[in-house]
């Protein structure tokens, strides 16, 4: 055995003792593929329940080949310029199965979303992928479609997130301090934006991936290095500033901590609360430290702050364990799990430590003290380059970890991971089922709108049902990578009645969000909560109803129509 094989199961076996002498850990973990034959670098759940996970094209040749013979030619690859392997899958969540897909450009460190249409929109990249638009489209025989020069500027490490209007917006990137649209604007599709570079740490950066959440009021939060703005992206102006977090330690890459929006709730309120959780990162130093084998503890803290207040502040929280490089999952049933990461160190090429191998699970409608709970470990260290993304019977599904610049599976501290997990919280354990609502109304893929009353039929075995334990939830499937879910979003649309039909058959009444800024049109999964205990989703299309040109009309265009997509200016017809 070698020495850092060694030292790294010493590791191992001191956590999951620690795991075994605390009390009430939950959640279970199942090895679903020893391997899927990529890294999972970048994830994202599509509306038909199968996963695109991809990583990168210059890692050199994976460990799954393209089917029939196939190989991509690319002369500007820098590290293999005939590649006969796959650097995409697409993953079957109920059959367990997977396939080989084709990407043709760089896609390292890129970004994207789901649009209105439930096509995965994927922007960016490195080198020849770096103004790349690729396109997948969720059907049986699909692969990437992309589309060359389809971005205004190079884009590398940059955030994406759906807008109200249907758009794509399309913030910063290495070296760029701007955003633009996808599709572009009518005006020029490169705008400045000044705080992207007021938090540039020279020589570190320590402000790519930034946290971008859509605020109920149509603006959006952006957070970046250790703060955060307000910002009206139609005028391009900057609404509020927000304090830095106490401390003034870095939470964006490569100090990398993870940030999600919090379940909105409440949603007939005149005045809807906001409120965005920042957990982990590495201190300041951390990253230049880890160069130079010096490896730094990693936060432990967590800051929340009330997006919507009018003298917004942060609390700050500490968590059971130091955490970078984590993800954080919006959960059914309004939770967050933390999940993935290290102890110590920074995001880069072999610059983490100290794997974290125990999720948390954070309750935010609970006192602050009482707020974590620690889970069951994994035995699989997810270090750099992992990814996790909620399913829609609850799990979340585990991939990826790659802290070097090729894959490498000796000899190393924390080889090239090709595995696939799925984390099933306590929600689902079979003790609950007797709890567990199953949705037997509407059909899965049905359409909803706007500000409307719908009935969703359920049947619930266990006795009576009080009716203030049950809620419905929608979430919004997120892109995931280097710990940041784009686009993740949770609504609790609570129920406006409940009704025993007899047989455990209950009609739940639930009304939809008011509005885009709430909750832009697109795909999303419908949950009803009994007493903590979530059902299994179904998939529920939110759109408007527009004069002129069906929306849903016009977003059901095949992929091989999108360049026309792309290059059209209809959303501003858009009248909500």
């Amino acid at each position: 055995m070698s020495a850092p094989t060694f030292i790294f199961s010493f590791v191992l076996l001191l956590q999951l003792l620690f795991a075994s002498l605390t009390s009430a850990a939950d959640g279970s973990w199942q090895l679903l593929q020893k391997s899927i034959g990529i890294s999972a670098m970048h994830m994202q759940l599509l509306r038909n329940d199968r996963v695109i996970m991809f990583d990168r094209t210059d890692f050199g040749p994976s460990n799954l080949s393209l089917p029939g013979g196939k190989c991509r030619n690319d002369p500007t690859d820098t590290a293999l310029q005939v590649d006969c392997t796959a650097h995409s899958v697409e993953y079957n969540v109920f059959a367990n199965k997977f396939r080989a897909l084709t990407v043709q450009t760089d896609t390292w460190c890129s970004s994207g979303s789901i649009m209105p249409d439930g096509n995965l929109v994927q922007t960016g990249g490195f080198n020849d992928g770096e103004r790349r638009i690729r396109v997948f489209s969720p059907c049986r025989t699909c692969d990437w479609n992309e589309i060359p020069n389809g971005l205004t500027t190079r884009r590398w490490y940059a955030s994406n997130h759906l807008l109200p209007d249907g758009r794509q917006i399309i913030i910063g990137g290495r070296g760029q301090f701007s955003y633009e649209f996808v599709p572009k604007n009518l005006v020029a599709n490169k705008i400045n934006l000044p705080f992207l570079s007021e938090t540039n740490d020279k020589g570190i950066e320590n402000n790519l991936y930034p946290f971008v959440f859509l605020n109920v009021d149509g603006n959006l939060f952006i957070f970046a290095n250790n703060r955060a703005i307000l910002f009206d992206y139609i005028n391009n102006q900057v609404v509020r500033t927000y304090p830095t977090i106490p401390g003034g330690d870095p939470r964006s890459y490569p100090s990398t901590g993870s940030a999600v929006l919090l379940p909105l709730k409440n949603l007939k309120a005149a005045a809807i609360q906001a409120e965005v959780l920042v957990c982990g990162g590495a201190p300041k130093g951390a990253y230049l430290n880890s160069l130079k084998g010096v490896f730094m503890k990693a936060l432990d803290t967590c800051a929340r702050i009330t997006i919507t207040d009018p003298n917004p502040q942060w609390v700050m929280e500490t968590m059971p364990m130091a955490r970078v490089m984590g993800d954080m999952i919006l959960l059914p049933d309004g939770n967050v799990l933390l999940i993935n990461g290290a102890g110590s160190g920074s995001a880069g090429w072999e610059q983490g430590r100290e794997p974290v191998l125990t999720p948390v699970l954070y309750r935010p409608d609970n006192g602050i003290g009482s707020r974590f709970e620690t889970q069951n470990p994994t035995t699989i260290p997810r270090m750099y380059h992992s990814t996790a993304a909620l399913v829609r019977d609850g799990r979340v599904l585990v991939s990826g970890s790659n802290p070097h610049a090729f894959y490498n599976f000796t000899g190393v501290l924390f080889p090239t991971e090709l595995s696939l997990e799925a984390f099933s919280p306590a929600y689902m354990d079979a003790k609950f089922d007797n709890l567990r609502p199953t949705i037997i109304a509407p059909k899965s893929m049905s359409g909803i709108r706007y500000r409307k009353k719908y009935t969703i039929q359920v049947v619930i075995p266990g006795g009576k049902v009080d009716e203030n334990s049950v809620s419905v939830t929608m979430f919004a499937p997120a892109f995931n990578t280097h710990s940041f879910s784009m686009n993740q979003r949770l609504l609790v649309l609570g129920n406006d009645n409940v009704t025993a039909l007899g047989n455990s058959t209950y009609n739940v009444d639930a009304t939809t969000p008011r509005s885009g800024n709430l909750a832009p049109s697109g795909f999303y999964l419908l949950f009803v909560v009994n007493q903590g205990i979530p059902s299994q989703g179904i998939w529920v299309r939110l759109c408007f109803i527009v004069t002129g040109e069906s929306f849903v009309q016009f977003f059901d265009l095949e992929a091989s129509n999108l360049y026309s997509l792309l290059e059209s200016h209809w959303f501003d017809d858009l009248d909500e």
